[in-house]
């Protein structure tokens, strides 16, 4: 099936389930979202997670619901709920991991348990032969929060027995288990009662059930469970047994015998951070409770779609958001896949983090991304470039940093790579030295040398990874691949040069491109797929989640898929965006991984029109706040500076206490995790209580600074009023160009959220949908509460439901405008036509010039303000069109008239 043979959403609508906002919560608003204009609730992930997740990435089993949301029943009634309402369901479906740890994830206990006889060894990217020889046949655990002989000493591993279940297990902290192989049971029960001693005996002779150990195994453990049930006394037996694996608190030395049978598991237990060296599965990024699967395995790929394939089947889904699509070690097959196995045509788009320039394969046969690049494309369009220079003084002067983003950027993967993922590069240089000894030709490169090359390519990458698979490598596989190392041999000056030839020929496939080359295809190919799933989390470690929080010269810019080392984006850049997007690409302003909201970035861009009062204003600021050796440093306050401006609520005064105190309990939590990611004076591994209670007590005494906030509101009363000007913008632009809109949950009306978990609070839905219901013509008076927003998102929706042929497959044609500062186009199809004027830079003062139409109509109507329009000679008079509001859309009142276009 292509995509074809499925028509794109005509907008979509996010919402993030959790056990607050459940199955029940999502069928209770089925209808205001109907009326909102939406077509499809594009859900996050609802299969079964482990307990109590707020987000449902880490799931434990992909054949059940998560009942954390609803039982079976509940989602059942929120489906019929939305078809009822002629609403479709999006699931953002997570093919690239699986939650482990803890004692949910019965796939991954079964490994810990078997190791590499289990049946699902396979579907867990682990490598059972690492280096450290003492993990060989074993899998890391790095679950404790101290060291394990501390640990140990401390009882915090104890031996447990499940009467239920008939079987043993370690439980660490109380919180993880890790079984004990029933092959060491025997150990465990004993001689000392008749029954156990039998028992023990069978469980100590599997191995003659082989290959059916397993089978064995559940057989003795329900005897075990049935046999305690029946007999106190052996409960008894069991419970003593138990306690000889015990010590004394404090003393290691008690604790041997459980540390010798420990030491005999398929696992090893260790302190979390051992994980950076020594980890021997594949995460995602450097989170190890989310273990990576290997979904290539056709068997896994079965398993974990075969309720997704029943949902869509059945009519109940209709599209799949495929989540981290890098982290796979063969994108393209997975697409194809899917669209092959899928049991009727669906809507597939793919997180993918596109760099600039970067496009989207075609062959992977997806509709589109989920639209980070347009929300950066959209607030850089806001930004003045004109203001560039007089930020980067600032900034400089404020906070002393002179380095350059990229230079920033390539420190922070540098340090990712040494201190949270040096033991998957180490993998990596393990197997590329084992297939330089294949060849007498590169023989004597060794691990060591080719380790120091592998860190400085990945550093050098400016895309998250190429997608070299079996077929080799394509020519934007190669100009990738041909920058990174270019970079690498200029920061690799004490690298022979010889070493890196050797390591673009594995990487590009080039060196088995011929027959008679000495070294094994497949080895080749498998290490430079491996190695394509490295470097995207090292982007992401590096630089989302480390640089983008260094790096506070304008915090707008530092979103997913952003480039803040340059500011703004020309009219052109924006029309040619437009033209070249996928017709089902999302359109996201807004998502649960944003920084900022989209109306706090809108408030900020308006800071680089007025630079020079942002610096005079920051300046008296910090004097009012006075300096301290202690938090926040300059980059810090800079920051804090800017999350005032872009957050601050547009009602807040003073006087208002309790908003006031959550408010800043707001700016505090943000604070504090961009601090901590940003690695410099503290961070989540080992943070500095000093550091991080002077920032917050820095913050506290800000909020009482009533000549700070006097002042602060005084400057910030403007930034408000133009940046609602600009969210009207944006919203108008991002529901008219092609793409499929998509609304993050609340920001409807305006999302002055900051970084997660702030920007997943409960949506007062009661105040939306009350504001919906009103229903009245938008003006400038409506701008500042939101509700201008959310009336001319309803408005431009039911513009799309009666013409979506226009919207879906409509052309797109730039209208050159006499200044930068308007964006205007129109949209055709047939006899149907559109056209749309914004502008942009509020603070330039007043709006003069005119919009030319080619072929118009003697009257426009304005969809947002209700408002006829007539044009003159030279086209419509912007200072009449614009008076009101920042955009327009028209739609012509005479034939061919739009409303007899329907296709």
């Amino acid at each position: 099936m292509s995509k074809a043979d499925c028509p794109p959403p005509r907008a979509t609508y996010r919402l993030q389930l959790n056990a607050r906002f459940n199955f029940a919560a999502v069928e209770a608003i089925a209808a205001y979202l109907a009326q909102l204009g939406v077509s499809h609730v594009y859900a996050s992930p609802f299969l079964k997670a482990r307990p109590g997740s707020s987000h449902g990435y880490d799931i434990v089993d992909h054949s059940a619901l998560n009942p954390d949301l609803g039982t079976k029943e509940d989602f059942d009634l929120m489906t019929r709920a939305l078809r009822a309402n002629g609403l479709g369901l999006i699931l953002d479906f997570v093919p690239n991991h699986m939650g482990v740890n803890g004692a949910d994830n019965p796939y991954w206990l079964d490994v810990l348990e078997w190791g590499q006889e289990s049946a699902y060894a396979g579907w867990f990217d682990i490598d059972w032969q690492p280096e450290p020889s003492h993990l060989r046949g074993k899998v890391l655990v790095p679950v404790l929060g101290d060291q394990y002989g501390a640990v140990l000493a401390g009882g915090g591993l104890e031996l447990c027995f499940d009467a239920v279940a008939g079987e043993i297990a370690i439980w660490a902290h109380g919180a993880h288990k890790l079984p004990i192989h029933p092959g060491h049971y025997g150990r465990v029960l004993g001689s000392d009662h008749a029954d156990l001693e039998k028992l023990s005996d069978a469980f100590s002779h599997l191995e003659g059930f082989h290959p059916h150990e397993q089978r064995r195994a559940g057989q003795l453990k329900a005897d075990l469970a049935a046999l305690v049930a029946a007999e106190p006394k052996v409960a008894e037996a069991v419970a003593e047994r138990l306690g000889h694996f015990a010590g004394m608190a404090g003393e290691l030395e008690s604790w041997k015998r459980l540390d010798r049978l420990i030491a005999d598991q398929h696992w090893r237990v260790a302190h979390f951070r051992v994980a950076a060296d020594d980890i021997n599965y594949r995460r995602f990024f450097n989170i190890s409770d989310l273990a990576g699967l290997r979904i290539e395995h056709e068997e896994l790929f079965d398993h974990a779609h075969r309720l997704v394939f029943e949902l869509i089947a059945e009519g109940v889904l209709d599209g799949l958001r495929i989540d981290h699509i890098d982290g796979l070690l063969d994108p393209k097959t997975y697409c194809r896949r899917l669209r092959e196995k899928a049991p009727r045509p669906i809507y597939l788009v793919v997180e993918k983090i596109l760099a600039e320039g970067e496009e989207l394969r075609e062959d992977w046969h997806a509709d589109g991304t989920t639209g980070y690049e347009f929300a950066n494309l959209l607030t850089n369009l806001l930004v003045d470039p004109n203001g560039q220079a007089q930020l980067d003084e600032l900034y400089r002067r404020f906070s002393g940093e002179r380095r350059s983003f990229k230079a920033i950027s390539r420190e922070c993967k540098l340090a990712i790579m040494e201190d949270e993922m040096a033991g998957e590069l180490g993998g990596l240089a393990r197997e590329a030295a084992r297939i330089a000894r294949s060849n007498a030709r590169t023989a004597d490169f060794t691990r060591n040398v080719l380790q120091r090359a592998l860190r400085e390519i990945v550093a050098g990458f400016r895309v998250y990874r190429t997608y070299v698979d079996t077929e080799g490598a394509s020519p934007a596989d190669i100009q990738e691949l041909e920058t990174a190392f270019s970079q690498a041999r200029r920061s690799g000056r004490g690298i022979d040069h010889s070493v890196f030839d050797f390591l673009f020929s594995l990487l590009s496939g080039k060196a088995v491109a011929r027959p008679g080359s000495g070294f094994s295809r497949q080895d080749v190919l498998r290490f430079a797929m491996r190695f394509q799933q490295y470097t995207g989390p090292i982007m992401a470690k590096g630089v989302e989640d480390t640089a983008f929080y260094r790096y506070n010269r304008f915090i707008a810019a530092n979103e997913v898929g952003g480039h803040p080392g340059h500011l703004g984006a020309g009219v052109e850049a924006f029309h040619a965006a437009n033209l070249a997007r996928h017709a089902g690409a999302l359109l996201a302003t807004s998502t649960h991984d944003t920084k900022r909201g989209e109306d706090c970035r809108a408030r900020l861009a308006v800071l680089s029109e007025i630079p020079t009062d942002f610096a005079e204003a920051t300046a008296r600021w910090r004097a009012m706040l006075g300096g301290s050796e202690a938090a926040p440093d300059g980059n810090d306050l800079f920051l804090f500076f800017q999350l005032l401006v872009g957050a601050w609520p547009t009602d807040l005064v003073p006087a208002d206490l309790e908003p006031l105190e959550r408010f800043r309990e707001r700016i505090q939590l943000a604070m504090l995790k961009s601090a901590r990611e940003a690695k410099v004076h503290t961070n989540w591994a080992a943070p500095d209580e000093s550091y991080e209670k002077s920032l917050h007590d820095s913050i506290a005494a800000a909020f009482a600074n009533r000549e700070f906030l006097a002042d602060f509101i005084g400057f910030e009363k403007r930034i408000v009023e133009l940046g609602a000007a600009n969210s009207l913008t944006q919203t108008v632009l991002k529901f008219t160009v092609p793409g499929v809109p998509d609304i993050y949950q609340g920001a409807e009306a305006y999302d002055f959220s900051l970084v997660d978990p702030d920007n997943r609070r409960p949506v007062d839905w009661a105040w939306r949908k009350e504001s919906l219901d009103k229903s009245r013509p938008i003006a400038r008076d409506t701008l500042l509460d939101g509700s201008a927003k959310l009336a001319a998102i309803a408005k431009l929706l039911e513009l799309r439901r009666r013409h979506e042929a226009l919207f879906a497959a409509g052309d797109y044609r730039p209208i050159e405008m006499a200044s930068d500062r308007f964006i205007a186009f129109a949209r055709q199809h047939g006899d149907c036509t559109l056209v749309v004027v914004a502008a942009r830079f509020p603070g330039r003062g007043p709006i003069d010039g005119f919009l030319p139409l080619a072929h118009h109509c003697p009257v426009y109507a304005d969809i947002l303000s209700g408002r006829q329009i007539t044009p003159g000679k030279e086209g419509i008079d912007l200072a009449i069109l614009l008076a009101e509001l920042p955009a327009a859309v028209l739609v012509p009142q005479t034939p061919p008239a739009i409303r007899h276009s329907q296709p």
